[in-house]
């Protein structure tokens, strides 16, 4: 699975775009509109515009078309400030979103379950948006419009401004939903958050540790030997102490990491070891590195 997202040709950027933009548009379609269940974005000012429009126009205008409607004009403003390369692989996420919103129907996937509708739609979302953004590509809405705000105003990140236009579509939504909805859509904007992080940053967490001891050599030894793990001496003194030592550093899975420290434990019992998550590691034993 890793080796297929760090080696691939350009064709299969656009298949995980197809895949990634039909999988939100289930988490729209089928779960976040049938509860009117608003998450931020063009999107959720959409299922909004459903709503309100609804007394006008019979179902209200479809999800599809006002999501298309809204990127337009931004396109355009984009191509001007950004220009066509900026734009390009935006274009077609976007094209593609609201065409899997035309295409698949109303149904509701966790019949009226807000709490359902929260995680579930949160994990699919989730995953289409890491496959979207794995593909160097986005879905247009304020993503977009905060990159073009932030070329105006500097001192404001892109994040920040994401952060309070998703803030204010949320809060739009409290006024025509109510807040029982809003509450179980902060929900699903976290479980989307950490879904498609998880995606981006890779699913196969490893362990990295630092290990203090007199008999570094010995323990590395047996590192290298029974694991077959590499291992790093990094220098360092004690600042209490004065001393010289010798640090070492190695990363290895989180199986391997309970061999690590009984290894530690039986060569030196008084050794200091530290153990933290490595999120992604990347060469020899792990994953292919990116070409």
């Amino acid at each position: 699975m890793q080796k297929f997202f760090y080696k691939r040709s350009p064709v299969w950027d656009y298949i995980l775009m197809l895949v990634g933009t039909a999988l939100i548009a289930v988490s729209i379609q089928c779960v976040y509109d049938p509860v009117s269940m608003v998450t931020g974005g063009f999107t959720g000012l959409a299922i909004i515009i459903k709503d309100v429009t609804g007394y006008l126009i019979p179902g209200g205008i479809p999800l599809w078309l006002t999501n298309l409607a809204l990127n337009v004009p931004l396109f355009l403003a984009a191509l001007k400030i950004k220009g066509k390369r900026f734009i390009w692989r935006t274009i077609v996420g976007t094209l593609l979103l609201s065409l899997w919103l035309y295409i698949l129907p109303l149904v509701d996937l966790t019949d009226g379950d807000y709490v359902l509708a929260a995680i579930f739609g949160g994990c699919i979302g989730g995953v289409g948006m890491g496959l979207v953004l794995l593909a160097k590509s986005t879905t247009g809405g304020t993503e977009m419009v905060a990159t073009l705000i932030q070329h105006y105003y500097k001192h404001y990140s892109v994040v920040q401004i994401i952060q309070f236009l998703d803030g204010a579509v949320v809060v739009a939504g409290l006024f025509v939903f109510g807040v029982h909805a809003v509450l179980y859509a902060i929900v699903a904007i976290f479980v989307t958050s950490k879904v498609s992080d998880a995606l981006m940053e890779g699913l196969k967490f490893s362990k990295a540790a630092f290990i203090i001891t007199d008999h570094y050599e010995q323990v590395a030894k047996r590192i290298m030997t029974e694991l077959e793990r590499g291992v790093t001496g990094l220098r360092a003194k004690g600042m209490y102490s004065g001393a010289e030592k010798c640090m070492l550093y190695c990363v290895v899975s989180k199986k391997e990491i309970v061999q690590v420290k009984e290894i530690v434990r039986e060569v030196d019992p008084d050794a200091f070891v530290i153990v933290s998550d490595a999120r992604e590691v990347l060469g020899e034993g792990f994953q292919e590195q990116m070409s």
